[in-house]
């Protein structure tokens, strides 16, 4: 068994930038499809202001349905704030997420709060988690890149990191928002974090500028063992300028078994789910293993 694990965040990254809300039900399914295949994490929904995000207003009735049929998934639930926290807390999350940006005009516009609060609000949800017995992770945004403010070194990145570790995460993670990051920048960030600490370092990765699947095998190369993506590659932070796609779940599956790579995941069953997800949406997806099919072929 690989030690490569898949987090699939379509049903909430990818989601939360479609135009067209779909019911918690059809989530649900959508979840229900990705577990089948063998995906056993997603990012199930976020507990974010519904004004804000009108696409996961639905948040509590997601995990709701999700407990009810007893999908076989580990759920994470992101949160950007206490009141976010509590709220995934007691719908009954088996994880938590926080997001820090690492730039104080994105953190800005993304949570409503400078860096340095963001991290003090980290230790406030970290506490909350350990209090209740929930698992929580925490992500660096922005990390290659701000939209606002330019290139991020690598080195404040892990400053931040220090700081975040002070609270003992279950998982810490660098997050390429607007997709502007290089497989040289992974390495140099990634590589120092998995030094860093003895939990699982995930890396979180948009395709924006087409270094995606490239991003996520040098993360890989580097330490990274929890990756993000995002069946039929659809998503996109709302709060930042040309922040298109995640990478697609099955053109990562396909570089990763094509590497010998085995992450337990049936890439036909993503496939499957891709083309049903692009039904419900009612439109085309970005996905390029849809458009090509694996290769070798299958021979009927």
């Amino acid at each position: 068994m690989s030690s490569i694990r898949i987090i699939d965040v379509s049903p909430r990254d990818g989601l939360q930038s479609e135009h067209q809300i779909l019911p918690a039900e059809t989530k649900v399914e959508l979840i229900r499809r990705l577990a089948a295949a063998g995906i056993s994490a997603v990012e199930a929904t976020s507990f974010v202001n519904p004004k804000r995000v009108p696409q996961m207003a639905d948040a509590t009735e997601v995990i709701a349905l999700l407990k009810e049929q007893e999908v076989p998934v580990h759920a994470i639930g992101l949160a950007l704030n206490v009141k976010g926290c509590e709220r995934a807390i007691e719908a009954g999350v088996n994880e938590v997420g926080f997001v820090l940006v690492s730039t104080d005009t994105f953190s800005q516009r993304n949570q409503g709060a400078p860096v340095s609060r963001s991290v003090e609000i980290w230790h406030e949800i970290h506490a909350l988690c350990r209090a209740a017995g929930v698992q929580c992770n925490v992500l660096i945004a922005s990390a290659f890149g701000c939209p606002f403010e330019g290139e991020v070194p690598a080195q404040r990145v892990l400053d931040l990191a220090e700081q975040l570790l002070e609270s003992q995460p279950d998982t810490i993670g660098v997050a390429d928002s607007i997709g502007v990051g290089v497989p040289m920048q992974m390495k140099n960030v990634i590589q120092p974090l998995s030094a860093m600490v003895d939990i699982p370092v995930r890396c979180h990765l948009h395709d924006t500028r087409n270094t995606g699947i490239a991003n996520a095998l040098a993360a890989i190369e580097a330490g990274a063992t929890r990756i993000d993506a995002s069946t039929g590659g659809i998503g996109g932070c709302p709060f930042a300028p040309a922040a298109t796609g995640n990478i697609a779940t099955e053109d990562l599956l396909y570089a990763l078994n094509r590497s010998g790579i085995d992450c337990g995941v049936n890439i036909d069953g993503i496939l499957e789910t891709a083309s049903w997800l692009a039904d419900q949406l009612g439109h085309d997806v970005p996905s390029s293993l849809l458009r090509a099919g694996v290769f070798p072929s299958k021979v009927a």
